[in-house]
């Protein structure tokens, strides 16, 4: 079972940028799809961007256009580019892997912090 951890967060103001990683434990070349998830006070959590082992990719429509997600199997971590952030985007972010297209998400790890605040 893959274990996953994130990192990257902070505080940033608004119109600003932060770049997310998610590390595995092990290898993740074989792994199906690798998504970012994200859980705002008060609200449940949901999905914000995928990127499947042949790196075809799925964005929410709240981040399309802002938020690019990558995978480098050879660093066993996936990355999550933010751009033009808001204060909705204030949330703790995760990472999650499907180890096959029609298993649960699994490896949750700690989350980290984003706030998008002036």
């Amino acid at each position: 079972q893959v274990q996953l951890a994130e990192s990257g967060g902070g505080l940033v103001q608004p119109g600003g940028s932060l770049r997310l990683s998610c590390t595995a434990s092990g290898s993740i070349s074989t792994i199906s799809v690798i998504g970012w998830h994200r859980q705002a006070p008060g609200k449940e959590r949901e999905l914000v961007a995928t990127v499947t082992r042949g790196e075809s990719t799925y964005y929410a429509d709240s981040v399309k256009g802002r938020f690019t997600i990558t995978r480098d199997n050879a660093k066993n971590t996936a990355f999550l580019q933010m751009n033009s952030l808001q204060p909705e985007d204030t949330a703790v972010y995760y990472c999650a892997v499907k180890l096959d297209f029609i298993s649960q998400w699994s490896g949750w790890g700690q989350g980290t912090q984003v706030t998008v605040s002036s």
